[in-house]
């Protein structure tokens, strides 16, 4: 019987749901959270490891000679150490696209939320705040329609996408930027372009594009500067794709009129972190991936890999060199 552990299954079951089908493939342990130094003891004799965050670097594959397969739940995987486990004979899977429409979603949570502000007027109303007028409306922030403002979507995968959908059926307009455009996706209301032209004409810029060297720190003081004065920016994607001084700097001057992020570069983030105070940026938890539907698809799929490993045939396989 396999042996299978789970280092850090809490974020993806915090108990509305249910590991049952995991222990059809073997003997499984799970840990809601597994400590760095508790990595070893915990998955010693396990060929089968599943982890979310929990990093698994060189030096621990090195340590856990059993080990034949990683499965990251989630998208990204940079915990853990690819070049390790090709040269260990590891296969390492991601779970891709398990939530398009959840993260589309949250996107317009936090620009609808930015745009009408209706946490902040509910407030208000139920502080007697309206009862006290003498007119029959009134208003704490400037509101603002999106018909007719233009988004730019930074990274046009499948997330990407679905913003765009969304942003059309409000009458947006659509400037995106993607190293392999898909023309067939332009239309009047919709083009592609370079990052300065995107930079410079956007109403709105969200965030798609994965993390890597290229992508790292492309929201900074410079890329700013060549904002829209009063820009609105989300992020949902990765928190590094942001220098968050250089932003906390362009939120504090109306350079950046709001910000709608839902990651941030250190999570949890440090108590110093020169965003959290800003009441122009509204933060959540990195939880656009978390809605119940999504996270079952999220483990349907992370069944399937393991699945199709056990047999011999593995998908969403994100290293090379692999074996079965």
């Amino acid at each position: 019987m396999k042996k299978i552990v789970v280092l850090d299954g809490y974020t993806l079951n915090p108990g509305d749901l249910s590991w049952e089908e995991l222990n059809s493939f073997g003997e499984v342990t799970l840990y809601d959270r597994t400590p760095q130094d508790q990595i070893i003891a915990r998955a010693t004799g396990c060929e089968i490891v599943i982890t979310n965050k929990t990093p698994l670097s060189r030096e621990t594959m090195s340590l856990l000679p059993t080990m034949k397969y990683i499965g990251v739940l989630a998208t990204g995987y940079n915990v853990v150490d690819l070049a390790a486990a090709n040269e260990n004979g590891i296969v390492v899977t991601n779970i891709p696209a398990y939530g398009t429409q959840s993260v589309a979603q949250m996107v317009f949570a936090h620009l609808l939320g930015i745009c009408q502000q209706v946490g902040v007027h509910n407030e208000a109303v139920k502080n007697g705040e309206w009862s006290s007028k003498i007119d029959f409306c009134f208003w704490k922030y400037p509101l603002i329609e999106l018909a007719g403002k233009t988004m730019g979507i930074i990274g046009m995968g499948k997330i990407g996408q679905a913003v765009a959908r969304i942003a059309l059926a409000l009458d947006m307009n659509i400037i995106a930027m993607d190293p392999n455009p898909n023309t067939e996706l332009v239309n009047e209301s919709f083009r592609f372009a370079g990052l300065d032209e995107l930079l410079e004409n956007s109403d709105v810029i969200s965030l798609h594009c994965p993390l890597a060297e290229a992508t790292k720190g492309i929201i900074n003081r410079e890329t700013i500067s060549k904002m829209k004065e009063g820009v609105i920016l989300i992020n949902t994607s990765r928190g590094q794709l942001i220098v968050e001084e250089d932003l906390a700097e362009a939120l504090k001057s109306g350079k950046v009129a709001a910000a709608g992020l839902d990651v941030l570069q250190t999570e949890p983030p440090r108590e110093d972190n020169p965003l959290l105070k800003l009441p122009n940026c509204i933060i959540t938890p990195h939880i656009a991936w978390a809605p119940r539907e999504a996270r079952i698809r999220l483990f349907n799929i992370a069944i399937e890999n393991l699945r199709s490993f056990i047999t011999g045939n593995p998908i969403n396989v994100v290293n090379q060199g692999r074996v079965s």
